[in-house]
């Protein structure tokens, strides 16, 4: 029996790694993918691909190219916000979508908020084991220009959100929303409100869980998308 595709979308500074210990504890029961968005992972840093909405073009481009069927996408973070504009664009390529930490109400407050974090001279100074990693993950690119373009895409989001409320309200996808309890990050009332204009959608706030995937309960949410991927059969 042929297996149902999961593709696994990375969040923002993020890659196909990080999300490899998700991915082992789902590839029994999905034919598990990923791919690194541009400027990630070693891809080439150019502003021009650097967007949310060239990130939307890619989950597209990849699921009409590699699936007959429709596909189930997981999506933390910015991955999230990728699936949901893609399938609102083309949502027979979606058997449902799983997004955890995503965030959906882009202002320039909270922008402006979020990319204070991004300094890489201040990154490298304060928290050099983090900019190492971000150095390894992102070679042979600078990790520094990773960095920059992710502050310059968040800016862009504010600017004009790529999703609006009525493409929100109108995606016929079953889309399961996951939100940590303890997520400053995605967590706000603006949010849940755009959340909660999903027609086919499942809400639920995950206890003692922050943004950081890594600190996110794994075996947990490998059991949350898995079953919210089975009640939904391609």
């Amino acid at each position: 029996m042929t297996r149902a595709t999961l593709l696994l979308l990375h969040g923002a500074l993020g890659s196909p790694a990080t999300l490899e210990p998700l991915a082992e504890l789902l590839r029994t029961d999905f034919e598990v993918k990923s791919f690194a968005f541009a400027g990630h992972g070693g891809r080439e840093v150019w502003p021009e691909t650097f967007t949310l909405p060239h990130f939307s073009e890619e989950v597209v481009s990849f699921l009409d190219a590699h699936e007959v069927l429709p596909a189930h996408v997981f999506g933390y973070s910015m991955g999230g916000y990728a699936a949901l504009l893609a399938a609102s664009q083309a949502p027979a390529l979606f058997a449902s979508i799983t997004t955890l930490g995503t965030k959906l109400d882009w202002t320039l407050e909270s922008a402006t908020a979020e990319t204070r974090l991004l300094d890489p001279d201040k990154m490298q100074a304060k928290v050099p084991a983090f900019a190492e990693v971000l150095r390894q993950r992102h070679a042979p690119s600078d990790w520094a220009a990773v960095v920059r373009a992710t502050a310059a895409l968040m800016l862009t989001a504010a600017d004009d959100p790529p999703l609006s409320a009525a493409s929100l309200a109108g995606l016929q996808v079953p889309v399961q929303v996951l939100l940590g309890d303890a997520d400053h990050t995605a967590g706000s009332p603006a949010g849940r409100e755009l959340a909660a204009l999903l027609p086919q959608a499942r809400h639920e706030l995950l206890p003692n869980t922050p943004h950081p995937l890594e600190r996110v309960d794994a075996v947990g949410l490998a059991d949350r998308i898995r079953s919210f991927a089975m009640a939904h059969p391609v």
